[in-house]
C-alpha cells in the first residue's frame, strides 16, 4: 500500500474541524512573538497538560524551543482578521495589538474565548514538527464566547452555548 501524498493527507485531515489559536511567547530580547496554531489539543486533566506543534520551517521555532512560558489564546468567532495577522509572514503582527504581559512575560492578548498561560514541560521533534508538551499554569475563559473554527481551508462560526 502507497502511502499517501502530502496534498492528499492535508485535504484529507482538512475534513477534521478545529479550534484557531494563537501561541505567544516573549523572545530573548523581550520583543513580543506570537503565531497562529491550529494543531492544539488537550492532553491530561492531571496533570493540566495541552499539546501543540510547529513546523520545522517556522522562523520562531528557535524561540518557541528555548522559551520557558507562552499563552495560546483560544479565538472567539469574532477573531478571524487577528488569525490572519498572526498566520502572515508580511507585516508586524503585533501593531495596533492590545495585549499585556503575563506574570512570565508572554502576551496575552484580549477578547479571546479562552486563555492558557503555560509552561513548557517538552519539546521533541517528530515528523516535520517540533511537539510541544505545555503544563497550564492558569486559565481562563468566557462560557460566552462563540469559537472560531478552521475547517476545509476556511474559518467558520459555531454559535456558542452558555456553560
Amino acid at each position: 500500500m502507497d502511502l499517501p501524498t502530502p496534498a492528499a493527507l492535508r485535504a484529507a485531515l482538512g475534513r477534521f474541524a478545529t479550534g484557531v489559536t494563537i501561541v505567544t511567547t516573549q523572545a530573548p530580547d523581550g520583543a513580543p512573538v506570537g503565531l497562529t496554531v491550529n494543531s492544539f489539543n488537550s492532553l491530561s486533566l492531571q496533570p493540566p497538560l495541552v499539546l501543540w506543534s510547529l513546523a520545522l520551517t517556522s522562523r520562531a521555532r528557535g524561540i518557541f524551543q528555548t522559551a520557558a512560558f507562552r499563552a495560546i489564546h483560544v479565538l472567539a468567532a469574532g477573531q478571524q482578521a487577528l488569525a490572519q495577522r498572526f498566520a502572515s509572514r508580511e507585516g508586524d503582527r503585533w501593531a495596533g495589538v492590545d495585549w499585556t504581559p503575563s506574570a512570565h512575560g508572554a502576551p496575552l492578548l484580549n477578547g479571546c474565548a479562552a486563555v492558557l498561560e503555560c509552561r513548557q514541560r517538552r519539546c521533541y521533534v517528530e515528523g516535520d514538527h517540533v511537539l510541544f508538551v505545555e503544563e497550564v499554569l492558569r486559565c481562563q475563559h468566557h462560557a460566552a464566547a462563540a469559537p472560531l473554527l478552521y475547517h476545509a481551508g476556511r474559518f467558520e462560526i459555531m454559535a456558542s452555548r452558555s456553560a
